[in-house]
């Protein structure tokens, strides 16, 4: 049914609400904009806890009450539970963290086991009501209204609203309106959760992959270091130094694979902000490049650096800077055809105000399907070989230093990044080693 705020209800073709009895067209044109305006609020809110105070702040307002609650239900225990509490109750925390109900203790608990609502004209007197919550939040009940809140016949928890600003207690008015208003509550109450329940899924088993590609990686590189430490081992004992000096470089690749990855995660873990300081760009390159040479000599990989472009000194977090190098020259070292392989490390000034700096290899690209995610933090197409981390945090680490990286296909084939930094810093920004 689609509900007309403007329409005054009782019209032709509207519905037959006979519990308004007398209302003036005022007072029902208030209450069909409350609940139109309700309806569309918290219909638009999936978030959980945003959506309890929406509701909790919303039902008082609708009922004209000095101070509402929400209680929701615990099904597993069979207790109502105080999750949100506003209005002038005092210790809001205390309410969220203390107070929990047995189904029929009190007029929240007889709600919830009934099932329906209970109106209570003078809580003062009335032997039902719960008098700890007021204790607890130093409030005074003169009068209540309690509601609950189904989900189709599913108890999700019960709103109480609490006495009534221009009467002397709520009347049956009030009852079926706030009503209807638990009804669209308890809804999206439960939708709220479906979505949470769905994220929560979807993140256990995003982090369950993660977990597997980092633990397969972990294990070649501790394979590595156990193969290589028994060969050192066994060197040592027989006093043969040639089998010492084939194991050596591979024990120590592996202790800088653990150092990387190691490090890689402390800078995936946390932001901040970057220390710049006064760097000689082509400096932080030829020092990248040579980190990699013994490597490329053993593999055969032609290696080319080009720092002809860059106009003077750059402001940035130096070693930060490095990782990223390392990070985008270890990719395209995996990337080259085994025989013939080339890299290229080029940095250019762009006007002055930033600069340059582009790592491309000879490689067969990335696939056009593996583009979209290539910056997504634990994507790998290296199987066990890769921790999907090198490409998430190089892309971290130049956004805060307010700068991009871009993908784009060399000529033909193989692949480029682009790094796009600021080439200087405003005065008070950042740190300056002159």
């Amino acid at each position: 049914m689609t509900i007309d705020p403007h329409r005054p209800i009782g019209e032709s073709g509207g519905p037959e609400l006979p519990w308004l009895g007398t209302a003036s067209d005022e007072d029902m044109r208030r209450i069909v904009q409350a609940l139109f305006h309700v309806h569309r609020l918290i219909a638009a809110i999936t978030d959980l806890d945003t959506l309890l105070e929406r509701i909790t702040e919303e039902s008082r307002l609708v009922a004209g009450a000095e101070a509402s609650s929400l209680m929701l239900y615990d099904e597993v225990a069979q207790e109502l539970y105080f999750l949100v509490a506003l209005g002038e109750t005092g210790d809001q925390e205390t309410l969220k963290r203390e107070i929990r109900l047995k189904l029929g203790q009190g007029i929240a608990g007889m709600t919830a086991a009934a099932r329906t609502s209970i109106n209570v004209e003078d809580a003062r007197t009335d032997p039902r009501v719960f008098r700890e919550a007021d204790v607890v939040s130093r409030f005074e009940t003169r009068n209540l209204l309690a509601v609950p809140m189904l989900d189709k016949e599913n108890l999700v928890g019960v709103l109480e609203v609490v006495n009534k600003i221009d009467g002397p207690a709520f009347s049956t008015r009030d009852m079926h309106v706030m009503e209807i208003f638990s009804s669209l509550a308890a809804t999206s109450v439960a939708n709220a959760r479906l979505i949470e329940e769905q994220i929560r899924t979807e993140r256990l088993a995003a982090i369950g992959q993660a977990l597997t590609g980092l633990s397969h990686y972990i294990k070649n590189i501790v394979t590595g270091l156990s193969s290589s430490g028994d060969l050192i081992d066994m060197g040592l004992e027989r006093g043969n130094l040639e089998v010492l000096h084939q194991s050596w470089p591979v024990f120590r690749r592996s202790t800088k694979r653990i150092s990387n990855f190691v490090q890689d995660m402390l800078s995936f873990s946390k932001p901040r902000t970057p220390v710049r300081e006064r760097c000689d760009l082509a400096g932080i390159l030829e020092e990248a490049r040579q980190t990699f040479a013994e490597l490329f000599v053993r593999k055969r990989i032609e290696v080319q650096v080009d720092t002809s472009g860059v106009g003077g000194p750059v402001y940035v977090e130096a070693q930060a800077l490095y990782r990223c190098l390392l990070n985008l020259i270890t990719n395209a070292g995996d990337a080259v055809p085994a025989h013939g392989g080339r890299i290229t490390v080029a940095a250019r000034s762009l006007g002055g105000t930033s600069v340059e700096i582009s790592v491309s290899d000879n490689g067969p690209g990335v696939a056009e399907e593996h583009r979209p995610r290539i910056f997504d933090p634990f994507f790998s197409t290296k199987g066990a070989q890769g921790t999907g981390l090198g490409l998430a945090i190089t892309q971290k680490i130049v956004r805060e230093h307010g700068g991009d990286i871009t993908l784009a296909e060399g000529e033909g084939s193989g692949t480029t990044f682009r790094m796009v930094l600021p080439a200087h810093v405003a005065p008070g920004e950042g740190s300056e080693n002159t």
